[in-house]
């Protein structure tokens, strides 16, 4: 401290000082910062590296499909191409994510806590598909307030009350319900294709649809997106929840047809146009 006999008596040395002002030294662990920015572990949880792309959801008459493929990148690496992203969450609810692969794998984990508290309980009830959902509203709505949001995109489906439900919840807490959703590059290339096979039965077409009508309409919403989206993969999943329970289909391929390719400028050694 200054001995010396002005005003700055008592008052700390600057050499007693933190050269780069984070904090004083001479402050107690109290009196110091939650966080100390050069002394704590280098952090990228803002910073996705392995994560999912789309996601695709539509209801049927007697409950709801959900699709997603079997590919984690590794930033724009295609690394893991056997991950299963469609979990079940009981036996009327299930969860599918696009977005980093680490944080879907704490969700689960708080979604199994929830479960299991639940069943400890042993009083005849389970949680719903809207409760859930409304859940993970929170969760992901406390986390993007805290600004270390799981940076995931959720499609929640279920048969909540003998009824289709289909919601979805974004990173910032953002949800809405639809007769169908689809996430990441799906919301631009799938879900015209989805909303128009709805549009097409009339109003209240996801009443009218059946369930080989619908499986046949992500199948071929998920070719799209092979074709188009540079971050998927011809190997997915279709998932189905109806009042019978969930099901969750083994990998699976559509056909495509890659011959028109040699007809596009640009593609290889091609100089034709189209």
């Amino acid at each position: 401290m200054q001995h010396f006999p002005s005003t700055s008596w008592g008052k700390p040395r600057n050499d007693q000082l933190d050269p780069y002002a984070s904090f004083p030294i001479h402050q107690g662990r109290g009196a110091r910062p939650k966080t100390d920015a050069f002394a704590d572990a280098v952090q990228h949880t803002q910073q996705p590296i392995v994560t999912g792309t789309s996601v695709l959801g539509l209801k049927f008459k007697n409950g709801v499909l959900l699709a997603a493929d079997n590919l984690a990148s590794y930033g724009s690496l295609a690394r893991f191409k056997d991950i299963r992203r469609i979990h079940k969450v009981s036996d009327s609810t299930m969860v599918a994510p696009s977005g980093d692969m680490a944080d879907f794998q704490q969700i689960k984990r708080m979604l199994e806590g929830l479960m299991t508290d639940e069943a400890i309980l042993e009083d005849g009830h389970e949680l719903t598909t809207s409760q859930i959902y409304e859940y993970m509203s929170n969760v992901m709505y406390a986390r993007r307030s805290k600004f270390d949001p799981y940076w995931n995109a959720l499609l929640l489906a279920g048969v909540d009350k003998g009824k289709p439900f289909l919601a979805h919840v974004d990173l910032l807490g953002v949800t809405y319900q639809s007769p169908s959703i689809a996430t990441g590059f799906g919301m631009h290339l799938a879900q015209p294709l989805l909303r128009k096979a709805l549009e097409d039965l009339g109003p209240d077409g996801e009443s009218k649809l059946e369930e080989a009508d619908a499986r046949k309409i992500l199948e071929n919403a998920m070719r799209v997106l092979f074709y188009r989206d540079a971050r998927s993969l011809n190997k997915f999943q279709i998932a189905v929840v109806t009042a019978e329970g969930v099901k969750i289909g083994e990998p699976q391929q559509a056909p495509t047809e890659w011959g028109f390719a040699e007809g596009l400028r640009g593609y290889g050694n091609s100089d034709e146009t189209y």
